[in-house]
């Protein structure tokens, strides 16, 4: 019995390297999803409803596939981290978690196209920073260029220099894409890992 394709319903090169740790042999799609947000919604429902939405965009026109959607929401206190696009933006959200938390959402769906099922999974990781001067910024955002990421670094880079502490149930989830649920997710679905 062959497998069904796997599918990234995502561009993100990070996803992308992530998912090659587990699995060798997938394609990637664009789900060219609406990420607005939702009155009233929380950093963990945005999340969570992103993920599927990008997994069964991503899954249209497929009748034997398993979709991958993720999406992450980074929260300082009730203000969302979006990416930041600007050095100047990075600077503000570094400055704005400099010796406090923030709470990353990683949001994970499989979908399954054979029988419409979606598996999901959300990890939630605290991330707090040590106190952080103007300089320390400058030189992080010039030497790590962190414009395309939520809160404005990157924890498998230099970012981890910024940080006391992170806890969370897998490493995986902060950087975009939580592999230990995802291969959990696969193996219900009938994908042997290892």
């Amino acid at each position: 019995m062959s497998l069904p394709t796997l599918v990234l319903g995502s561009t993100s090169r990070y996803r992308a390297e992530l998912l090659r740790r587990i699995y060798a042999d997938f394609e990637q799609r664009a789900p060219g999803t609406d990420e607005t947000p939702l009155p009233d919604e929380t950093p963990r429902d945005r999340a969570l409803r992103l993920a599927v939405a990008k997994a069964r965009a991503a899954a249209d026109g497929l009748d034997d596939a398993l979709v991958i959607g993720s999406d992450q929401v980074a929260a300082l206190g009730d203000t969302v981290l979006d990416k930041p696009g600007t050095r100047e933006r990075a600077h503000a959200q570094l400055t704005a978690s400099s010796g406090r938390e923030v709470h990353f959402h990683t949001a994970l769906c499989l979908h399954d196209t054979r029988t419409g099922q979606d598996r999901v999974h959300v990890d939630h990781t605290v991330v707090t920073f040590r106190s952080l001067g103007p300089e320390e910024i400058d030189r992080y955002i010039e030497r790590e260029q962190p414009l395309d990421c939520a809160g404005s670094f990157k924890c498998e880079g230099l970012g981890i220099s910024l940080f006391e502490r992170i806890d969370n149930q897998d490493p995986s989830a902060l950087i975009g894409l939580p592999l230990i649920a995802l291969a959990r997710l696969l193996r219900e679905a009938g994908v042997p890992l290892p």
